[in-house]
């Protein structure tokens, strides 16, 4: 008798095994199917992801002016216009030092090679001038007989500058209209869904908002500090292009973890190319400190409920997004991970109470979560919640 009881329970787990691999293998398709898709709309997909956290930096303004009175669309148009000033004051602070100083910094390219050749020729490795030359040779006549390749590469180059302006000028376009029209998206969305749908996604898609506003402006906080200091401490030390290195270091900041080495990586370059070994290894010293001020100061204060994301899984989403869509994947994979904790975190929250579902929801939740729901609900955090 036991036997047919061990018989029968080992055939029950098996079959809940099989369904959930089924289950999982069918989850698996979907997102690979979706992924798929968006990879085909990445044309419209992107310039909207863009607009989007645009929106996020630019909605406080927005709020400000429409609790003042302001019609919806005189706030937005005043912040897209200002914004657009904004963005053209900073790229041409930054072309103009960039073009001025180019020569004094091809010069000490220059300096460094010969450094480096001198180097080279002494011991240990006494690599003599004939054996550079010939090297430099070989490299000229690779070049000459890779003309079509460096023609393809051009070409190639101006058509991504031009996708470039094309979603630039896109993405301003629906900035302009998220800030008009974002307050009337959930109403719209309640309507369109059907039964318990109407609940649920537009409370999901307002806590979406929440964290991507959230690492939008926590990100942009922090790299405006680190960009300060570091650009103090190469304006102190003379180094050329002090305000393209400060603003690389900004931008860099949107992309955690590895922007951060590769902003360092790049100031060090040219600290050592304009100033010597001795101030580049204290703008590395500088770079350092600056992150180490960053992960323990910083952040902790600035992003006071955080992404609930662990610092490895950052890291380990910020790679496998650059390696499935380079630079793009590095910006997105962070808040795309943050969006998908906020999902699972409330599906798991509905599966683990089914009595408590439904329109009382957010009367019986945490007193926490529904103290933070008032919270938003009441300042407006959010385009979706206004």
């Amino acid at each position: 008798m036991s036997g047919m009881l061990s018989s029968a329970k080992s055939a029950s787990a098996l079959r809940r095994s099989a369904r959930i691999s089924v289950d999982g293998l069918l989850v698996l398709a979907m997102a690979t199917v979706t992924l798929w898709l968006l990879g085909q709309m990445w044309s419209v997909v992107w310039p909207v992801v863009v607009a989007l956290l645009l929106t996020t930096l630019t909605w406080p303004p927005v709020r400000f002016l429409r609790a003042h009175g302001w019609r919806p669309a005189p706030a937005a148009s005043l912040v897209t216009v200002v914004f657009l000033l904004l963005l053209v004051g900073i790229l041409a602070l930054i072309a103009v030092p960039v073009a001025s100083e180019s020569g004094k910094l091809t010069d000490g390219v220059i300096a460094g090679l010969q450094q480096l050749r001198e180097w080279a020729s002494g011991p240990p490795l006494n690599i003599g001038d004939d054996q550079l030359t010939g090297v430099l040779d070989s490299a000229v006549e690779r070049l000459q007989h890779s003309v079509g390749s460096v023609v393809t590469v051009f070409g190639t180059g101006v058509s991504t500058v031009v996708n470039s302006l094309v979603t630039a000028v896109l993405a301003l376009f629906l900035m302009f209209f998220f800030l008009k029209d974002g307050p009337r998206f959930l109403p719209w969305l309640t309507r369109q869904l059907p039964g318990r749908f109407a609940t649920h996604v537009p409370v999901v898609a307002a806590r979406c908002w929440a964290t991507l506003g959230t690492f939008v402006r926590s990100q942009a906080i922090v790299g405006l500090l680190d960009a300060v200091l570091i650009g103090i401490g190469l304006w102190i030390l003379d180094v050329s292009l002090v305000l393209p290195l400060a603003v690389l270091t900004f931008v860099a900041a949107f992309v955690p973890i590895v922007g951060a080495f590769f902003a360092g990586f790049v100031a060090v370059l040219i600290a050592w190319v304009s100033n010597g070994p001795t101030d580049a290894l204290i703008v590395l010293a500088i770079i350092v400190v600056v992150q180490q001020l960053e992960g323990n100061v910083f952040q902790p204060m600035i992003q006071s409920r955080g992404l609930g994301l662990h610092a490895a899984v950052v890291l380990l989403v910020v790679v496998l997004g650059g390696s499935l869509a380079g630079v793009v994947g590095s910006l997105l994979a962070v808040p795309a991970a943050a969006l998908t904790a906020v999902i699972w975190n409330y599906v798991r929250a509905q599966l683990g109470e089914p009595a408590q579902q439904g329109p009382q929801q957010a009367a019986t939740r945490p007193d926490a979560e529904a103290e933070q729901d008032r919270d938003e609900s009441s300042t407006g955090t959010t385009p979706a919640s206004a």
